[in-house]
């Protein structure tokens, strides 16, 4: 699996956002700070028995149309290092992913980045984006469910120190949501968004980090986890249909 994580976040409006991030595509160099933010066919498990897969072209859409980009440090809209419309940001897909160029301000927060960038510091990039049209399968025997981004509005690339979540993603829960309830059986809203708060909890506080258990976990909390795993497993297979 790539080392590509997950979370979610709102806009000044409530739109909500969904954020990936990758490991080892950003450098600093010349006044410039370059990377990818993401890359293509690389698959990801975001959930125990859910994967994820960015495909060639996901941008493509969002780019021609010139969407107005912007460069952040850590998300944070106090920190911009650069914009489309002021040519400052310069952005591509080519055949390894998303990539982004950026001339930073000359300010003491940018010149210190592209210093932690430098030493390896920092070392991830990562872009925020909201789903247009996506595709959701299922290997029938193994029961993982893939789902693939095919079309996505760009809202900002972004140098991130670490792409942590804490508890539910916002932007995971809504996804998982509105797709399960386009697939259930006879199930109610209610029972789906259980579902996948149960999963959403597991994976992020209860001893398993993507999809690997802790090593500091008790036996006891193992044999927990594993448990909670299977019985959500079941679950969905019995409530779920796939075309």
């Amino acid at each position: 699996m790539s080392g590509t994580q997950e979370n979610g976040r709102r806009d000044a409006l409530g739109t909500i956002h969904e954020v990936r991030a990758i490991e080892g595509e950003i450098r600093a160099a010349g006044g410039e700070i370059a990377g990818y933010a993401a890359v293509f066919n690389q698959t990801a498990e975001i959930l125990p028995g859910f994967r994820e897969v960015i495909r060639p072209g996901a941008f493509a859409r969002s780019i021609e149309e010139g969407a107005d980009v912007r460069a952040l440090w850590n998300h944070d809209a106090n920190y911009v290092l650069g914009r489309r419309a002021s040519g400052t940001l310069a952005i591509q897909e080519d055949e390894h992913g998303l990539q982004y160029v950026i001339r930073p301000p000359d300010a003491q927060w940018a010149r210190d980045l592209q210093e932690s960038i430098g030493r390896g510091d920092v070392t991830q990039s990562s872009f925020a984006f909201i789903v247009r049209t996506e595709r959701w399968t299922q290997d029938v025997e193994s029961g993982v469910t893939m789902r693939e981004l095919l079309d996505v509005d760009l809202i900002d690339v972004s140098p991130v120190t670490y792409p942590a979540y804490e508890g539910t993603s916002v932007g995971l829960r809504v996804a998982l949501v509105r797709h399960l309830a386009g697939q259930v059986r006879g199930l109610e809203l209610g029972l789906v968004q259980e579902i996948v708060d149960e999963m959403l909890k597991t994976r992020g506080g209860d001893q398993v980090v993507g999809g690997q258990e802790s090593a500091g976990a008790s036996p006891a909390a193992r044999a927990s986890t594993q448990e909670r795993l299977a019985v959500r497993r079941r679950r969905l297979r019995l409530a779920t249909s796939y075309e």
